[in-house]
Order: C-alpha cells, then structure tokens, then sequence
C-alpha cells in the first residue's frame, strides 16, 4: 500500500485520520477533532507530521490544531472560499487543485452542502478519499449550510469516484445511519447484511470508518437516490433522483 493509514477516534464519535507515504516518509493529518490521541498515535509510531489537511471549519475537525502545531510544525491546507472561517492556512486549495503528499497526488473536490467551501481530498495511487462530513458510511452530512440539491451533486462527484477507494469520514455514526437506511431501503440484501457486520463490529468496540465506495454504492440510501426502487419505497414514483434524495435527507432530519 502506498499509504499506511491510522484511524484516530476522537472526542465521543470523531475520527481523524494519519496518512504515512511509504516512499517518503512523509506523514499527513486529515482533520483535527482533538490534540491528544492524534499526538500520542504520532509518538507510538515515530511519525514527524508534515502535513495538514482540512475539510471544513466546524469545530470538532479544527480545534485541535494549535496543539498539534505546537508540537509538530506542520503545513496547513484547506479551501480557499472557506479560509476567513478557518485557522490559518499556508496553502489555500480549490476545486480541481492538486495536493502531494510525498509520492502521492491528490486531487480537490468541491463538496459543499453540509458547509458550503466543504472539501474532500481524493488520492488516487492509494485508493483514499479523506471526504469529512460529506459522504459518511451509511450516510452523508446534515445540510447546514448548502441545499438538498447542491449536497446531492456533491455526492455524485464522490459516488463517480473508483469503486474499490476507501472513504474516509469524520463521525462513527455508522449503526443510526444504518437504522434510518432500513427504514427506507428495507428490502436490500447488501444493507440487511453489511448492518449484521456493523453491530458485531461495535459490539466489539471497533469502528466501521473507514468504508468502501463498493459498499456505500450498495447500501448507502443518499447513493442509491436514482434507482427506481428507492423512489417507489418514498412513494415518488415519477421523481427525479435529487428530488428522491431530498425526500431521504428531509426523513432523516426528522427520524
């Protein structure tokens, strides 16, 4: 593998995410929920943090970063339509920018909805997107900021994406994304399944970020907006795959 990744929980349901280029040495954060276990994965592996990348200004993906800074001088990406609402950047990044993190380029994509100026970071060489609160296992971002129709073509962007990458997100909200899913995707074999796999894994305290596409593809209802059966489940029959995907985000707001 190009990249040796470490998923880091933190706070009660956060996860940030280290990235460690194999040819270089180079080590990368996605993410700063907390200082604390990000510093001490660091220290247990030797990694010197040279990057940072962030996918958006909420607070629970930031607040740790001077204290990680303090510690390890690193670099400090993020997107330049959202830097005024950012900590302080040395490099502002746009959609379609490439990013580098030692052997490996990555590519910027605009993916606002749950915030607008919200990014994800896709590396194609290592089958990674570090995708933030956007598209979630199981689920996506509750739609702060954007509307249902700018969400939605953010989240086909990510669904375009090869299907064997791994996503990497920003909450284990896995097990509740799932609950809502059955409810309006409750015939589907692969979700039936893929929940049988999340609550053993949780019983066993172990997280279920990251997935795969391929899984989220199969599983995921915000994915799954334009198959005509998730339109009949809603009873719109004749509605439009952002319509269908609107349906499903307003029912989980309310669920």
């Amino acid at each position: 593998m190009p990249f040796e990744l470490v998923t880091v929980p933190c706070l009660s349901d956060n996860y940030a995410f280290l990235v460690n280029d194999q040819a270089s040495g180079t080590t990368a954060l996605f993410d700063v929920p907390e200082a604390a276990p990000i510093l001490a994965e660091l220290d247990a592996r030797g990694w010197q943090l040279d990057l940072v990348f962030l996918t958006h200004h909420h607070p629970d993906h930031v607040q740790g970063l001077a204290q990680v800074l303090a510690q390890h001088p690193a670099k400090v990406i993020g997107g330049a339509a959202d830097a005024r609402r950012l900590p302080p950047l040395d490099t502002a990044v746009a959609e379609g920018d490439a990013v580098q993190i030692g052997a490996q380029t990555g590519t910027v994509i605009d993916v606002s909805g749950h915030t607008i100026g919200h990014l994800a970071f896709h590396f194609p060489g290592a089958n990674m997107a570090f995708t933030g609160d956007s598209l979630m296992a199981l689920g996506c971002g509750r739609v702060f900021e954007g509307t249902h129709a700018q969400m939605y073509q953010s989240l086909c962007k990510l669904a375009a994406l090869p299907p064997e990458t791994t996503i990497c997100s920003g909450h284990e909200y896995t097990t509740a994304n799932g609950r809502f899913a059955l409810s309006v995707d409750p015939h589907n074999p692969a979700l039936l399944k893929r929940m049988a796999q999340i609550e053993a894994a949780r019983a066993e305290n172990r997280p279920t970020v990251p997935s795969q596409l391929s899984d989220e593809l199969a599983t995921n209802p915000y994915l799954r907006a334009h198959i005509p059966e998730m339109a009949t489940n809603l009873g719109l029959k004749d509605a439009t795959p952002a319509e269908v995907f609107s349906a499903i985000r307003t029912r989980k707001d309310n669920f």
